[in-house]
């Protein structure tokens, strides 16, 4: 038997009477004939599914998409369509939202190191709120303002709460030691409130946190919110936004909360702590990661006997950067065979020229993977096609959404004469 979990796969994942795979009512071969490899499948009335069970978790209103795991215009309107707002990490994600035809109201604006053209454009448009990262931020909403920019923009502060979440130390942001927020524990926190107050450039609205990515332990958001309720409840203002960061399982045998046992945690500690300001959390991850798979072609098989097995697919770091920057774990099936047994142990790597192009440290693959056969990693739906790259001068896939037994192109494969575009000579 093969100890592959298919809950790993999309909702509307099927094995055709030949064995093959079927998303959506669309085989992956035919996907593959059609519109090559690598190619990102997403499973649309998947990412519908969970932006629903979000939207009636939290309440209307209450939830706002993380676009920086997945946003193309598509899926912009899509979360937009299902009743969520956009939450955009940069000048750039806001600009697709906009194009996407999300109003601005429903957008926003996070980040760090936020430029002055990136709040400028911010104020220009209206946003619905910016989630000031620091006190060199409030200096330049406060010279915008007072340059006629803008109306003073509603903000959030971001604070840091020093909860550490169990996470990979690069994706976690909650503790003291980060390069994101208002520090709770020194007292910046209460400083940016006094001084956010006090600035007629800037109407505070509510406050801010998030603890980190890819979190398992549903209690590291209560511990959050007991943390943030303590310092919110007495300043007593309208908004309290918890971030996102639920986990999603990625190989067999893990295990994630529902978004509706997260929202269950977050709400009833907000409840039992008194908290009376608007909840709403900042959800991607949990959205997208599991309604995608990426589907790849095998070229080279090399066998080192008393060493390892590398198996060589046509994509790599380029389209999934994640294992190479947090060794994160993926399980691989055959596309024509998905349930078979998989006593092959093997390295699947990509074709960039590093040896450190890891797709798989250890896959566990049918002993008669061949090449030319369509290998499928699940779980791909967040951070891969937004993190991807042009690394030794790779075309990005394209992004495929499939539904009731029709595929649609929602983001081109990238021609050559694309590598060009900026190439100014």
């Amino acid at each position: 038997m093969s100890d592959f979990d298919p809950g790993l796969l999309p909702d509307n994942a099927t094995v055709e009477p030949d064995g093959m795979l079927a998303i959506a009512g669309c085989r992956i071969d035919d996907l593959a004939a059609t519109h090559g490899t690598p190619l990102f499948v997403y499973d649309e009335d998947h990412l519908r599914a969970r932006c629903r069970e979000a939207v009636q978790a939290f309440g209307p209103g209450g939830v706002i998409y993380a676009a920086k795991a997945f946003l193309c215009r598509a899926m912009a309107r899509l979360a937009h369509e299902e009743g969520m707002l956009l939450d955009v990490a940069s000048g750039g994600e806001l600009h697709v939202a906009l194009a996407a035809g999300v109003p601005a109201d429903d957008c926003v604006l996070h980040g760090n190191n936020k430029s002055v053209a990136e709040l400028r454009r911010a104020l220009e448009v209206g946003v619905r709120h910016v989630v000031v990262d620091s006190f060199d931020e409030l200096d330049r909403i406060e010279d915008l303002v007072s340059g006629g920019a803008g109306e003073p923009p509603s903000v959030l502060l971001r604070i840091t709460p020093g909860v550490h979440a169990h996470t990979h130390e690069f994706i976690a942001t909650g503790q003291d030691d980060s390069k994101f927020g208002f520090n709770l524990a020194n007292g910046d926190a209460a400083r940016a409130v006094e001084r956010a107050r006090g600035s007629a450039a800037v109407r505070l609205s509510g406050l801010h946190c998030h603890i980190g990515s890819n979190v398992f332990d549903a209690a590291s958001f209560a511990r959050a919110a007991a943390v943030m309720a303590d310092f919110a409840v007495p300043l007593d203002l309208p908004e309290l936004v918890l971030g996102g960061g639920l986990g999603v399982a990625y190989v067999t045998g893990e295990e994630a909360p529902t978004i509706t046992a997260w929202a269950d945690a977050v709400l009833g500690a907000c409840r039992d702590l008194g908290v009376t300001a608007r909840i709403r959390v900042e959800p991607g991850r949990a959205i997208v990661a599991d309604a995608a798979v990426t589907v790849y072609r095998v070229g080279t098989i090399k066998e080192i006997p008393g060493v390892r097995t590398y198996v060589a697919v046509d994509g790599g770091m380029s389209d999934n950067p994640r294992p190479v920057l947090y060794g994160s774990g993926y399980e691989a099936v055959l596309a024509r065979d998905v349930g078979a047994d998989r006593p092959l142990r093997a390295r699947v790597v990509g074709k960039h020229c590093e040896s450190g192009d890891v797709l798989l440290f250890a896959a566990a693959l049918p002993a008669d993977t061949a090449v030319d056969d369509l290998l499928v990693t699940p779980v791909t739906g967040a951070y891969g096609h937004s993190m991807g790259s042009n690394y030794n001068k790779l075309r990005r896939p394209p992004v495929v959404f499939v539904r009731d037994g029709d595929a649609r192109v929602v983001v081109r494969r990238e021609t050559h004469d694309d590598l060009l575009a900026t190439d100014v000579g």
